[in-house]
Parts: C-alpha cells; structure tokens; sequence
C-alpha cells in the first residue's frame, strides 16, 4: 500500500463516496481520481464534477462519461440474448452493470498512472465481489481500495460527523437514516434495507419509484410491437432505435402500465439471504418480446439447451464473473443460436403485465400445415406417430415387466 500514490474512485458525488474521495485523501495520503459513470439513472450526474471540485480535485482528474449506449449494447443486450433470470425472477440490473464500470475504472488508471482503483461497496453485498473481480480480471496487477472493509466509520452519524469534520456538505436529506438504499440505472432501480429487512412485511409504496402502481395502471390495454434482428432489439412500433434508446421508451412504457415491479428474497454471493425490491419496467418487457420471437425461430434442441444453460450464466453474471472465461464460452453458443432470431412481436401491456399476443419472421420455423386440426392435405402422417410412440415406449415396458 506505501507504494500507491494515485488512486481511481468510482464516485456517484453522494455523501458516501465524497467521505470515501476525503479519506483516501487524508488517512491514506493519495491523489485521487473520480469516475463518475452516466448508466441511465435518471438523475443529474454533472453535480459530481462541482462536488469532486470543491474537495479540491483537479479537473484533469474529474472524469463523466456517457456509458448508455455501450452499456446496453455491450452488456444488458447480451444477457438478454441468454433470456438471464438469477433464481428465476431477477434480471440483474444491478449485476450487469458492475463490469462496466469495473472496466472503465481499469482503464482511467491506465490513463493517469494510477496505481490502484477504489469503490464504495460494503462488505456485506455482492458488489465488492463484482467490482473486484471484474478489475483483477482485466488487470492481475491491480490494487483494490474498500474502505468500507477497513475504515470505523460503522454508523451514518460517524459517517456525518468525519464529513463536518472534513468541511464535506452534508445534505439535509442525508441527516437520519435512511429508509432504504437504492441502485440505480438505465435497466433497474433496487432498492433494499431497512423498511425491505422484513421479509413477511410487503413494500410501501413510498418504495416504488420506477413504475406507477399497476391498480391505477390505465384501464384499456396498449399494444407496441418490438422489431428484432440477430437476436438484438433494434425498432419499437416500426421506429428504429438504438439500444439505450430502445430500452428507454419501453421503461416509460412499462411505467405507465406499472410493469417489471418483483419483490424478492434472493441468495447473495456472500452466502446470506437477503430481501430487494425491483423495478425493471423496459427490461421485463424486452425479456418477455425476446422469448417471444425464439418462439418461432429456435429449433427446440437449441431453445431447450438455452434453457438450460440459463441458470448457470446468469449466476456467473450474478457472482461478477462477467470477464470469465466460462461466461465468454455460454456467450459464444448463446450468440451462435441467435443467428435466425430476427422478426416482429407484438405485446399487449395492461396493468402490470406484458403479454406476448403476437409473432412473425421470414425465419420461422412455426408451420400452420403441420399442426392444423383441418385438412392437413399430407403434410403430417398421423399413423407415423404410433412407431414413434412404441419406440420410445419401449424401455418403459421392459421396466415394468421386470418390475410387476
């Protein structure tokens, strides 16, 4: 540690990750860095370029950037291909975000001759394993800071007081605890921890900030149509968009309708159980559109494979094993079955749900001739079935003549 001098903290402009920027400067005695990542979270990151001033960082060493794009493109798009649910239900909002700025920290310090990065992740969650794995594996050589594993500021009015101490601007709204801790970005918000500790108790309203309350949703379904290619969406009702701004104009979407809300008791990597509340409004909609348009253009090996294969990636997502070479090899057979996944779904939302109702493509695989209870004019040998049958009967009948 007496050998670093610089370091790259991911800095929001909070009160937490201002205390962090100060005492890295003062306990530590390093120049610091900040990064400051816009992923879509809806609010004004520009602040943190005065905050980071005012605590006397040189502008040279003041870094916003504009992520979304790549952010959806790079990331949530391809966990997407993979239709990724940790434990069935979760999206990985928060998870797939991690790497990203894990990967921009690593290269900040390589911009500046900085000998370490930091984050402000506790070390209780999921977080100081998915930033730090990410950064050590695209820089063995890397030194990590968590100064929430090694500081005693253990309580908000420790925290409070160092930062009076240290001539910090301590906002009104930050006196007092916290109800609940939130993330944030343009895929999710979560939100857990206080009024969410209780998992029998069900979360206030006062919670939702994503998505309106699905009973006071509108009354009458709307009807959007999603236009894929490769797999990838790339049109909203016959528009085409980038990925972020796709993903955008379905979360005002789900909003409306009161879409993508969960609530959760999930398993951390970390080994404790823990309870969050989830707003995905536009992913819950893509996520549902996507398996909308494998429907009719996966075969059901590789549909069923996919299937399969999903827990495992989206746990490795989940644990920060974004940069591992498992992962990049679930990719690459993910992303070869998307080669025919191109057409148009229609969804209709309506009051917290997004129902697929429609599908079509110049690849599908869905033959009408094949399974129509009409005149089938020879298409399909219906005697052809009772071989089948009997064949795969087979070892079913063996066993229960041994067995009887």
């Amino acid at each position: 540690m007496s050998d670093i001098k610089r370091v790259v903290l991911a800095y929001s402009g909070g009160l937490d990750t201002s205390v962090i920027a100060k005492w890295l400067e003062v306990e530590r005695g390093l120049e610091v860095v900040t990064f400051t990542a816009d992923l879509g979270q809806g609010e004004e990151i520009e602040p943190a370029r005065e905050k980071a001033r005012a605590m006397g960082i040189p502008d040279k060493h003041i870094f916003i950037e504009d992520l979304r794009e790549e952010f959806v493109r790079d990331f949530v798009f391809p966990m997407m291909r993979a239709n990724a649910r940790y434990e069935g239900d979760y999206l990985l909002g928060t998870s797939i975000a991690r790497p990203l700025i894990s990967k921009r920290l690593v290269e900040i310090a390589k911009e500046t001759g900085a000998d370490a990065i930091a984050h402000g992740a506790t070390g209780k969650g999921n977080d100081q394993v998915r930033f730090e794995l990410s950064a050590y594996a695209l820089d063995p050589d890397i030194t990590v800071i968590a100064p929430w594993r090694e500081w005693d500021l253990t309580s908000r009015t420790a925290l409070i007081a160092w930062a009076e101490k240290h001539q910090i601007a301590v906002p009104k709204d930050k006196r007092g605890e916290s109800p609940f801790s939130t993330d944030a970005n343009l895929l999710h918000t979560s939100s857990e921890g206080k009024v969410l500790e209780d998992p029998w108790e069900e979360t206030p309203d006062y919670v939702y900030s994503r998505t309106d309350h699905p009973e006071n949703a509108p009354a009458t379904p709307e009807y959007i149509e999603i236009g894929f290619e490769t797999g990838d969406g790339v049109s909203l009702n016959g528009e085409r968009m980038s990925p972020a701004t796709l993903l955008a104009a379905l979360n005002e979407l789900g909003r409306k309708h009161g879409i993508g809300r969960l609530d959760l008791v999930e398993n951390r990597f970390v080994g404790m159980k823990s309870r969050g509340m989830y707003e995905t409004p536009g992913g819950e909609i893509y996520a549902r559109a996507h398996r909308g348009i494998e429907q009719i253009t996966l075969d059901r090996g590789a549909a069923h494979l996919k299937d399969e294969l999903m827990p495992r990636y989206a746990e490795l997502v989940y644990n920060g094993l974004w940069f591992s070479p498992e992962r990049e090899m679930l990719q690459a057979a993910i992303d070869l079955s998307q080669q025919k996944v191109s057409g148009t779904v229609r969804l209709k939302l309506y009051k917290g749900s997004a129902m697929v109702v429609g599908r079509k493509s110049d690849a599908s695989l869905y033959s009408e001739a094949h399974v129509t209870f009409e005149d089938d004019a020879g298409a399909y040998d219906q005697k052809d079935a009772e071989g089948f049958i009997k064949l795969n009967a087979l070892r079913l009948r063996l066993l229960a003549k041994r067995d009887r």
